[in-house]
């Protein structure tokens, strides 16, 4: 009779969890994403970070078509932990960031086929044009003395390359012109992000060899990604420098600088 009720039992629950995966530990559905013909298909959740090009473009080729569910997040972190949990089905993100989420989580992947291309620069008001034009030039000598090159490869470089070639001001920096205020939101490793209490990455230390270049002390301020053209154009902070792409309705607010980074939007899935 023991025996019987026993088996009695492991039917009843297999049965329980043909019916329902959650009564049995995993509800995370498989991923159904391999493609942007998936996407295209429709009937999806695409979680994004508020305000950043990720979230432009799903709303322009998805929200707005009602094809596919865009659902926003203020950290990009938060996306994908919705994503593991199996509450959305993808992640557009930036290509360097979402290397670095992949990297520490194994049941995620990126896709092979690039959601779209993207320009970095840093947005400024479109009233300061004399800035404006000391920063292009200053970007102008970082790239052909190679510094601008030495600060990605320390950060996204191979693995010889990587934390090899840390960015140091010179010590006989001159930074009596003042204050360069830079707005950022350090949740977008590796270009910027917090370590040891201090914000770190492509773009704080880019930010810095400009400064350098311009006799200026770097300060910067951490906000949210959606406030930093706010901050630009109400002149609370000089630059705007996030891993922001120039977008046409970016520059109805604000003018960028020239570009400093190519990147791409990629899509992150659960691997299996």
């Amino acid at each position: 009779m023991k025996n019987r009720k026993m088996k009695f039992t492991a039917l009843a629950l297999a049965a329980a969890c043909m019916m329902s995966f959650s009564a049995c530990g995993s509800s995370i559905p498989e991923n159904t994403v391999n493609s942007l013909a998936d996407l295209d298909a429709g009937g999806k959740k695409i979680g994004v970070q508020t305000g950043t090009t990720g979230d432009l473009y799903s709303t322009d080729e998805y929200e707005a078509k009602k094809i596919n569910t865009v659902e926003r997040y203020n950290k990009g972190a938060d996306a994908v932990q919705s994503l593991k949990q199996g509450k959305i089905d993808c992640v557009i993100i930036d290509t360097e960031p979402a290397k670095v989420f992949v990297e520490k989580n194994t049941d995620l992947k990126i896709l092979d086929e690039p959601f779209a291309d993207e320009e970095y620069a840093m947005s400024i008001d479109k009233s300061n044009t004399a800035l404006k034009e000391e920063i292009n030039a200053a970007l102008t000598e970082l790239k052909e003395d190679g510094t601008l090159d030495s600060i990605k490869k320390n950060y996204v470089g191979t693995d010889e390359e990587k934390g090899k070639t840390p960015y140091k001001s010179p010590e006989d920096v001159d930074t009596s012109k003042g204050k360069l205020i830079m707005a950022t939101n350090a949740e977008f490793p590796p270009y910027e992000y917090y370590e040891d209490n201090k914000i770190v990455g492509i773009d704080a230390d880019m930010a810095q060899a400009v400064a350098d270049k311009l006799g200026r002390k770097l300060e910067i301020q951490d906000m949210a990604f959606d406030s930093i053209i706010a901050a630009v154009t109400a002149g609370k902070v000089d630059i705007g420098v996030a891993g922001m792409t120039v977008t046409e309705d970016r520059l109805q607010n604000v003018d960028f600088t020239d570009s400093y980074a190519t990147s791409k939007q990629v899509i992150i899935v659960r691997a299996k």
